[in-house]
C-alpha cells in the first residue's frame, strides 16, 4: 500500500578459474558479468533509484586500465549499465568474442572480479554522483579502492570532526564519502607498511609491487577503519590490484549471504537470489556474521575474519515482514506466521462473525501474509465446524451435514493497483483526485449493507495511501466495516540504519498518540518529554535515553489504533473503519531470530540511533510549537 524507500542491495563475484575455463565450459568468458546481471535483477526490488557495476582485471599490463565502473540513475538503471557495458563488445566478431585471451588482454569489463550496487537513497540525495560503486584512485593498483554498501551511518558529524582534524579532506560530506576515505586512508597506511617491509628486504621494482599484492591484510584494513562506526551496514570493497571484501555490521542490523564452490564466489544483500542464480541447495548458503568480514585475496583464497567484537544482536525485523524477497524458505513461513498471528485480533474486529465478512489482501507484498490469515481462519472455522457437530447431540441428518460442512472462509480478490497510473500533476486537489484512483475495486465482490470487509497490508507507516485512496475506494462496495490489517506492529520510530523513516512527522502512530494527549489535556507530557530530551542533547550519546516513548506510554495499543482509524477515515465514508495491527509479542513469535524491532519498541540497538531519535523529536516539537 505504502511504498517505503529502503535498504540498497548489493552483489559480488569473484571467478576462482581463468575466464578460458568459463569459455570453454559455460560458451563464455562472460559468465560473471552475466551471473552479477542476474543477481542484481533477481534484487531489483532493493533499489530502484539507481545502480552501478565495478570490475577488475587481474592480468594488465602498466598502462592499461584494470578499474571499471558504469553507473546509471532510475528504475531502469541495470538494464542501461549492463547496456553500456555491451555496447562495448558490439563491433567484435564472433571469433574475438569467444577469445578470452583476446578479452583479457584488450576488452572493458572482462575480469574475474566483480561487484554490483542497486540504490535507494536514504539521505533525499540524488544524482549519479551519489550512485555506488565509489571509486578512490592511485597509481598504485594496490591502493586504489571500490566501495559500496547496503548502510547508513548515525556518527558522520563525530567521524567528520576526526578526520578533517587528521589533515583529510573528504569530497563531500556524506556517509559513503567519509568511509571510502577512512577505508582508503587504512589501506594507504598498509600498502606503506608492506612498502616498507620488501624495501627492507632488499626488493626492487615490480617485485616490490607483487610483495604488496601478495601480501595485503585486508582484515587490519577493516578492523582500523570500521571500530567507530555506529549504524547498520553490509560493506563491499574491491582494490585495485584484486583483493575483495564483504563487512558486517556487529550488531546484525543488515544481512548478507556468501556461497563458494570450486568455480565461483558470491555474495549478494538475500540467499533466495543465489540459489535461483546459481542452482544450489539452500543448505550451502552461508550468512555473514555479525562483525564478521568476508575477504579474498589477489589469488582467490577465501577466508572468514570477525574484525568487531559482535554486539547485542538486532538483525532488522522489517527485512522480514517486507524488505526482503518473499521466495526465501524461513522469510515465506515467516510471513506466513505474522498472517496467522492476526486471527484472534481479526475475529475480534468482525465479532466472530466469518459468515458476513470478505477477506482480502492489498497486492502485492502482503500476499503470504494473507496465506496465513487464511490458514488461521481455516483452523478456527473447522474448530467451530466440529463444534456445531458435537453439539447436535444425535447422529446429524444429511442436511445438516451440509450446512455445517459448507461453510467457507469468503475470499476475494478486491483491491488491484492500476500501475499504469501516474500521478504526474503537481497541483494539490488535482494530485489527490488523480491519488485517489491509483486503486481499482472488483465490483460485486461483496454483499452491500451486509458484509464486512477484512483487508490485510505489511505495514501502515504515514497512512497517506489509505487516506488517499484505499479507504474511500473500498467503501464504494458498500461494507458495513472496514476492518484494515497490519502484519506489522505501530510503526512508531524512526529508522537511521538505511531506511527512508528518519522524520517523526511521517508517522501516523506518532500523530496519533500526539492528538490523543492533547485531546485528553495531558500536553504536559509532551512538554516534559521536549524537556528531558533538549537537556540531554549534548550528552555522549551513549548516555542519552528514549523520552519519546513518554508520549506513548499513556495509551493502549487499541487505543492508538482506534484514534489512527480515525485520523485516515476520509469525510462521507459510510462504512465503520477499524485498523488492527500486529502485537509486538505477535512479531516476535513469528521472527524469533531477528529481534531488531526499534521502529516499533523504539529499542535501538546502537547509541546513535537513540542520539538521532532525539534530535528528529526535538525538531519536530520546535517546528510545531514554533519554541
Amino acid at each position: 500500500m505504502e511504498q517505503l524507500k529502503h535498504e540498497c542491495g548489493v552483489a559480488m563475484i569473484r571467478l576462482l578459474k581463468p575466464l578460458e575455463y568459463y569459455e570453454q565450459k559455460y560458451g563464455t568468458w562472460m559468465y560473471g558479468l552475466n551471473k552479477l546481471y542476474l543477481l542484481m535483477e533477481k534484487q531489483h526490488n532493493r533499489g530502484q533509484e539507481g545502480a552501478g557495476l565495478a570490475c577488475v582485471k587481474l592480468e594488465a599490463n602498466p598502462g592499461e586500465e584494470y578499474m571499471f565502473r558504469e553507473r546509471a540513475l532510475g528504475s531502469g538503471a541495470i538494464t542501461e549499465i549492463f547496456n553500456t557495458v555491451h555496447s562495448q563488445f558490439k563491433d567484435l566478431t564472433p571469433e574475438q568474442l569467444h577469445d578470452a585471451d583476446y578479452a583479457k588482454k584488450c576488452l572493458p569489463f572482462a575480469g574475474e572480479v566483480y561487484m554490483g550496487h542497486l540504490r535507494y537513497s536514504t539521505t533525499g540525495k540524488s544524482g549519479l554522483s551519489y550512485v555506488h560503486p565509489f571509486l578512490r584512485r592511485n597509481n598504485w593498483r594496490a591502493k586504489n579502492l571500490a566501495l559500496c554498501g547496503n548502510f547508513n551511518l548515525t556518527n558522520v558529524d563525530e567521524i567528520f570532526a576526526r578526520i578533517t582534524a587528521m589533515g583529510q579532506h573528504p569530497r563531500k560530506y556524506a556517509d559513503t564519502y567519509i568511509m571510502l576515505e577512512q577505508v582508503g586512508h587504512r589501506l594507504d597506511r598498509e600498502v606503506e607498511r608492506l612498502f616498507n617491509i620488501a624495501e627492507a628486504e632488499g626488493l626492487a621494482g615490480m617485485d616490490i609491487t607483487h610483495y604488496i599484492e601478495d601480501h595485503i591484510d585486508l582484515a587490519n584494513v577493516l578492523r582500523t577503519s570500521s571500530k567507530e562506526w555506529d549504524g547498520g551496514y553490509v560493506i563491499c570493497g574491491l582494490t585495485g590490484s584484486g583483493e575483495s571484501f564483504a563487512i558486517r555490521d556487529p550488531w546484525g542490523i543488515r544481512t548478507a549471504f556468501w556461497y563458494q564452490d570450486d568455480e565461483v564466489a558470491v555474495l549478494a544483500s538475500e540467499r533466495p537470489v543465489i540459489q535461483t542464480v546459481f542452482n544450489v541447495p539452500i543448505d550451502s548458503i552461508k550468512e555473514m556474521q555479525p562483525g564478521q568480514a568476508v575477504i579474498f585475496t589477489k589469488g582467490g583464497k577465501m577466508r572468514t575474519v570477525q574484525v568487531n567484537k559482535q554486539r547485542a544482536l538486532k538483525p532488522c525485523s522489517f527485512e522480514r515482514i517486507y524488505f526482503s524477497r518473499g521466495s526465501d524458505a524461513d522469510i515465506y513461513l515467516e510471513r506466513k506466521l505474522l498472517g496467522k498471528e492476526l486471527v484472534p485480533s481479526i475475529l475480534r474486529a468482525i465479532d466472530n462473525d466469518i459468515d458476513h465478512t470478505v477477506f482480502s489482501f492489498i497486492p502485492n507484498t502482503a500476499e503470504v501474509a494473507y496465506c496465513g490469515m487464511m490458514e488461521g481462519l481455516n483452523e478456527y472455522l473447522n474448530e467451530e465446524k466440529v463444534y456445531q457437530i458435537d453439539a447436535l447431540e444425535h447422529t446429524p441428518t444429511h442436511e445438516q451435514l451440509v450446512n455445517i460442512l459448507s461453510r467457507r472462509i469468503r475470499s476475494e480478490k478486491v483491491a488491484i493497483k492500476d500501475i499504469k497510473l501516474r500521478t504526474f500533476i503537481a497541483e494539490g486537489n488535482t494530485r489527490n483526485d488523480l491519488a485517489a484512483h491509483v486503486y481499482d475495486i472488483t465490483y460485486g465482490s461483496l454483499v452491500p449493507g451486509v458484509d464486512n470487509l477484512a483487508i490485510i497490508d505489511d505495514s501502515i507507516v504515514r497512512g497517506t495511501t489509505l487516506r488517499q485512496s484505499i479507504i474511500g475506494i473500498l467503501d464504494r462496495l458498500g461494507p458495513k466495516k472496514i476492518v484494515i490489517v497490519s502484519s506489522s506492529p505501530q510503526v512508531r520510530y524512526p529508522d537511521y540504519y538505511g531506511i527512508d523513516m528518519s522524520r517523526m512527522s511521517e508517522f501516523i502512530a506518532f500523530k496519533a498518540a500526539i492528538e490523543l494527549l492533547k485531546e485528553r489535556e495531558m500536553r504536559n507530557i509532551i512538554a516534559s518529554a521536549y524537556r528531558k530530551s533538549k537537556e540531554q542533547a549534548d550528552l555522549p550519546k551513549e548516555q542519552m535515553q528514549n523520552y519519546v516513548k513518554d508520549i506513548y506510554a499513556p495509551f493502549s495499543d487499541e487505543e492508538i489504533s482506534a484514534k489512527i482509524a480515525e485520523l485516515l477515515t476520509p469525510k462521507g465514508i459510510k462504512a465503520k473503519v477499524e485498523i488492527v495491527y500486529q502485537p509486538i509479542q505477535g512479531l516476535h513469535q513469528a521472527c524469533p531470530n531477528h529481534p531488531g524491532d526499534w521502529y516499533f519498541s523504539g529499542d535501538y540497538p546502537t547509541p546513535g540511533g537513540v542520539k538521532m531519535l532525539n534530535k528528529a523529536f526535538i525538531d519536530y516539537i520546535e517546528q510545531v510549537y514554533q519554541f
